[in-house]
């Protein structure tokens, strides 16, 4: 018996005991008091087995016959075996006038053992990878968002940078939510500590990877903060799975246990208050975890003087300039000077900078 034809069965001994009257039992189950009425006569009648359901064990009115599903399934093994069931099933309906629902063609392909489902299917195997050899080669980039003051205060990002190599935490910052200008003034940050990596490895995160629907849509094809690295001269690497960029992923598994428990042991309640925290945790940990790189060259290099890491973290987009010397950005228009040399910039294209503080500079 189903769990309702058993819960139906211990309200027709309560009715039956007069602990319940038929008007309680039919707004308990959902039902009319007649119907009610119904159940109880036939269960004093025939007892339990008369609450089990006389459909049960019988052919459904709506089922397939069985010989549109042999039609299909020739189909599909002669034409489009390879095929997932959304596909075939739009190729039977197009091109051989079968029509079977998505669903119901999944059942039967699963059932021939044409389509194995995603539950069924063996996990990929990831391969373990080498370390780099060098610090500096690259670093992984990552935020974690969890109760980092547990009960003490709000949950927060914690944004987390660690090298390939040695797996030393190079940067650690908390931050409200993994936004471009955090990631811009961690960067920052690392940059001014230890130099220009050769690469950065994030996950497919919209700050670091511009998705194709967007580049169809006649977008750059880049990301705001890939495009600050391109200036930089350091590349990023985009992982396609979680398990790619484990070092930091676990990195991850770590602070949740340990920082946490310093914060709390430290009183720490906020960002703010937990800021200092961070620099000593992080220092006892690279201590602590750091392992020796396979070759001692630093692959880090420094800021050329031309690279204005202030300019260069900034929200940059391209504009025209109309003829009246107007440029639309954000539902605000910018009005250029009509000065003589001013008017030789109708037409064309000017770099808008906005900062992080709201101002807007234009090149």
């Amino acid at each position: 018996m189903s769990k309702q034809e058993l819960n139906r069965v211990q309200i027709m001994d309560r009715i039956a005991e007069r602990r319940l009257t038929q008007v309680e039992a039919a707004r308990m189950l959902d039902v009319s008091a007649r119907h009610v009425g119904r159940l109880y006569r036939a269960y004093k009648r025939d007892g339990p087995g008369a609450l089990i359901s006389k459909k049960r064990g019988r052919t459904s009115n709506r089922k397939l016959p069985d010989s549109l599903r042999q039609q299909a399934l020739a189909l599909v093994r002669e034409h489009y075996h390879d095929f997932g069931p959304t596909l075939a099933s739009e190729k039977l309906t197009e091109v051989h006038g079968v029509f079977v629902g998505i669903e119901t063609l999944r059942l039967w392909m699963i059932e021939a053992e044409i389509w194995v489902p995603r539950s069924l299917r063996a996990r990929r195997s990831y391969q373990p990878r080498q370390r780099r050899a060098c610090f500096g080669e690259l670093i992984q980039i990552d935020g974690c968002h969890h109760h980092w003051f547990e009960d003490r205060g709000p949950a927060c990002a914690l944004l987390v940078y660690v090298d390939d190599a040695t797996g030393t935490i190079t940067e650690m910052r908390f931050a409200e939510s993994e936004a471009t200008f955090d990631y811009f003034e961690a960067t920052r940050s690392h940059l001014h500590r230890f130099g220009k990596p050769v690469a950065f490895y994030s996950d497919r995160h919209s700050i670091f990877h511009v998705n194709a629907k967007d580049k169809a849509a006649g977008g750059s094809g880049i990301s705001q903060f890939g495009r600050a690295l391109a200036d930089l001269n350091i590349d990023i690497i985009c992982a396609n799975s979680p398990q790619a960029k484990g070092r930091v992923e676990r990195t991850h598994a770590t602070l949740q246990d340990r920082l946490a428990k310093e914060l709390r042991l430290a009183g720490v309640c906020d960002m703010e208050q937990g800021r200092p925290v961070l620099e000593a945790f992080r220092n006892d940990y690279n201590r602590r975890f750091a392992r020796v790189p396979r070759n001692d060259r630093d692959a880090h290099r420094p800021l050329l003087e031309h690279e204005d890491l202030h300019e260069i973290f900034t929200l940059q987009t391209e504009r025209r300039i109309s003829g009246e010397l107007l440029l639309h950005y954000k539902r605000a228009v910018y009005v250029i000077d009509d000065t003589e040399d001013n008017r030789k910039l109708r037409g064309g294209r000017a770099t808008v900078c906005e900062y992080e503080n709201g101002d807007v500079a234009l090149f």
